[in-house]
């Protein structure tokens, strides 16, 4: 996957190591060969997607897809997400949500942070490879505001 040319990175933050084994082989099977950069908490993914300030100047120059578990040990991928779409800087981020969490209101409101897409797990095969190459798809027309 690519943006205006440039590679895509994935952020996964995923505190299960056998989901996130899951969830890579899933995006590798589905043809994505992109940066896969692990995170099991929220702080550190926090850390590098907005950087050590949190300001989020240090995404400026940076195409990153994430994909966010919602139940972390440290704190909630709800808080994550608020962070990552209230920043001017990262707010067109594109954010997959991968959890175990099927209830509406939280899919719902999720959608009204800024979620591109939401899959519950244990992930279905299709429909996550789908969306991986719909994401793909999106990377690819992207224009990049500013480049």
């Amino acid at each position: 996957m690519k943006a205006a040319g440039r590679e895509v990175t994935i952020v996964m933050i995923e505190d299960d190591e056998g989901h996130a084994r899951l969830i890579e082989k899933n995006v590798r099977r589905a043809g994505v060969n992109n940066e896969i950069v692990p995170f099991t908490n929220g702080n550190s993914a926090l850390d590098f997607i907005l950087g050590a300030d949190r300001s989020g100047i240090s995404t400026q120059d940076r195409h990153l897809l994430i994909l966010l578990d919602l139940n972390l040990p440290d704190m909630s991928g709800i808080d994550i997400l608020e962070k990552v779409k209230s920043n001017p800087h990262s707010k067109r981020l594109p954010v997959v949500i991968l959890t175990t969490t099927d209830d509406e209101r939280e899919i719902q409101r999720c959608y009204d942070l800024g979620a591109n897409v939401y899959i519950t797990k244990p992930v279905d095969y299709d429909s996550f490879a789908h969306a991986i190459r719909q994401l793909g798809l999106f990377f690819a027309v992207m224009q990049i505001p500013g480049q």
